[in-house]
């Protein structure tokens, strides 16, 4: 496994699994154990996400130490602020039955995020959480919030795939020091990324599949990733792809597919805005 130094000197893996939409309990405690058993350290969960629990109980059930995992949760919109903050990185402590958190963001840039973030740094000073950060920022209010702050965000995690390559955002992440993590590194198949034939080409050179190769480019460029997938011979497959490396044309045929534009939602979008806020009012 490759790794990752964060801006505070913690190393992440650049590779990890997410449990996104793996809301039954006993189906994302099994993913999270075969994910664990065929090498991934990384797991990415959210209070959102409703498996936590599950999450946790595969932590216990795992034969790994506990300082060999890297264990990421995120606050939800509802819980921003200060105290609410607080106290639910408290309840995800117990959920997921740990003592410290490797990663905490804040899920979504809405309600009070600064008061959110106050918590964090509180919290990662008493050690309780190794390192924090935010998700779906956009330069703008990235830059807002770490000129505002003490502690500068150690990850920002942004939907980033070979359609939407956010190379300006990743820039401006670098200036500051952040390190950029990808949600749906595939795009959750949209544009057809599985059949894509770019990515079909490159990979028919090296025996690998698209999704081999959209994972391999990503890392290339920096990019941490956490790709998820329910089915143990697609773990073993999203991970397998450190022996291999892409030739500066392959990048740049992966680089022309970069549209430039999100295929799920923009939070410049009112509409958007208006639903994701609703979803907790």
């Amino acid at each position: 496994m490759k790794y990752v130094e964060l801006n505070n000197g913690v190393k992440m893996p650049i590779l990890g699994y997410g449990v996104f939409q793996i809301p039954d309990q006993e189906e994302c405690e099994r993913c999270v154990l075969d994910a664990i058993e065929v090498g991934y350290r990384l797991i990415d969960t959210a209070q959102a996400y409703g498996n936590e629990e599950a999450v946790g109980k595969a932590i216990k059930k795992c034969s790994i130490p506990r300082e060999e995992l890297y264990i990421t949760t995120k606050v939800w919109i509802s819980n921003a602020g200060y105290e609410k903050t607080k106290d639910s990185i408290e309840e995800s402590l117990a959920k997921l039955q740990l003592d410290y958190l490797d990663l905490v963001l804040i899920h979504q840039p809405f309600n009070d995020y600064y008061g959110t973030y106050r918590a964090m740094e509180e919290l990662y000073k008493e050690g309780k959480i190794k390192a924090i950060g935010v998700s779906n920022f956009y330069p703008d209010r990235l830059i807002d919030l770490i000129q505002f702050n003490e502690v500068v965000p150690a990850v920002n995690q942004v939907e980033t795939h070979p359609f939407n390559q956010q190379i300006k955002a990743q820039e401006i992440m670098k200036k500051y020091g952040v390190q950029i993590q990808a949600w749906a590194p595939f795009a959750e198949g949209k544009n057809n990324l599985f059949g894509d034939e770019t990515l079909k080409s490159i990979g028919n050179r090296y025996n690998k599949s698209n999704a081999q190769v959209a994972l391999r480019y990503l890392i290339q460029r920096g990019v941490a990733v956490i790709p998820k997938s329910v089915h143990k011979e697609r773990m073993i497959q999203n991970i397998d792809v450190f022996d291999f490396e892409l030739t500066e044309e392959d990048m740049n045929l992966i680089a022309d597919l970069d549209t430039g534009e999100s295929l799920f939602f923009s939070h410049y979008d009112p509409q958007t805005v208006e639903y994701l806020t609703n979803l907790v009012r």
